[in-house]
């Protein structure tokens, strides 16, 4: 506004445990804890959630606005008809799973879901070309009697959707806290010496691991304040050549003229004399 003061806006953080996704709605007039089923109007139509995050208040420009607000806490028959959803969903998935086979398609399904409504099943699949699937979609609205959304996603939502295990052992970032997907380079693996070798360096989704984002700011900051290899530089024993940098305690190693070993030297042990 004209002040320069922030504008907060109250919002609660919904999980869609089906499609993987959380988003931030107007907790107005409702009385809300972490854990608590809720049924909300999002843009694939009327579904049921859960609180994942408590009413917080964040400022507007981190929200997408207009919020929408929450239609009702889920009733003991929202939660019936959620299960049994669940239930008609694996069945539609058999039938959509037959039918690709039967019409010789190239894609793979990775999961459906009905609205609390049922009056739409969503199919996400995964495929490396582009599919014409108008055939699919005409045998499926014909036998489920309802309308029918095919969404190709990516193999980093795939992931997403269908949760495992990372090379650290832990369960995947994405399938647990993370939001949505930020890019990840493979500069960023250089600027932390990390091995290049794909097999290494990429999650279960083979695309590059997330985490390779986590400390990347760290590192841009202290990589800054070193010199390159190859530099030349003063020391208290004398001059030198930079053969090797430490970015996790800001230090390298230094080839001084004269000495046959090098020395390892702080940078700020360094600064005054450079």
């Amino acid at each position: 506004n004209k002040r320069g003061e922030l504008i907060m806006q109250n919002v609660v953080g919904i999980d869609f445990q089906k499609s993987g996704k959380m988003e931030y709605y107007s907790p107005k007039g409702f009385d809300l804890d972490v854990g608590d089923w809720v049924v909300v109007e999002s843009k694939r139509g009327l579904e049921m959630g859960r609180v994942k995050y408590a009413p917080l208040d964040v400022v507007d420009q981190d929200v997408t606005l207009p919020l929408k607000e929450i239609v009702r806490l889920a009733t003991e028959d929202d939660l019936l008809q959620y299960e049994k959803n669940e239930y008609d969903a694996d069945e539609a998935m058999a039938l959509c799973k037959e039918t690709i086979q039967q019409h010789e398609l190239e894609m793979r399904l990775v999961n459906c879901e009905y609205t609390l409504d049922k009056s739409k099943v969503i199919f996400n699949f995964t495929s490396d070309e582009r599919v014409d699937f108008r055939k699919l979609v005409k045998v499926l609205a014909q036998k489920l009697k309802t309308r029918i959304e095919l969404r190709q996603i990516g193999v980093r939502d795939e992931a997403k959707l269908l949760g495992g295990i990372g090379p650290c052992g832990r369960s995947l970032c994405c399938s647990t806290f993370l939001g949505d997907f930020e890019p990840v380079s493979i500069k960023m693996a250089k600027d932390q010496n990390l091995s290049l070798n794909p097999t290494k360096i990429s999650g279960a989704c083979g695309r590059l691991m997330c985490c390779l984002k986590y400390e990347n700011d760290y590192y841009e900051e202290a990589r800054a304040q070193l010199p390159d290899v190859g530099d030349a530089i003063e020391t208290p024993e004398g001059n030198g050549k930079v053969i090797g940098l430490n970015i996790l305690d800001i230090s390298m190693q230094v080839k001084v003229e004269g000495l046959e070993q090098p020395l390892e030297y702080k940078m700020e042990e360094l600064e005054t004399l450079n």
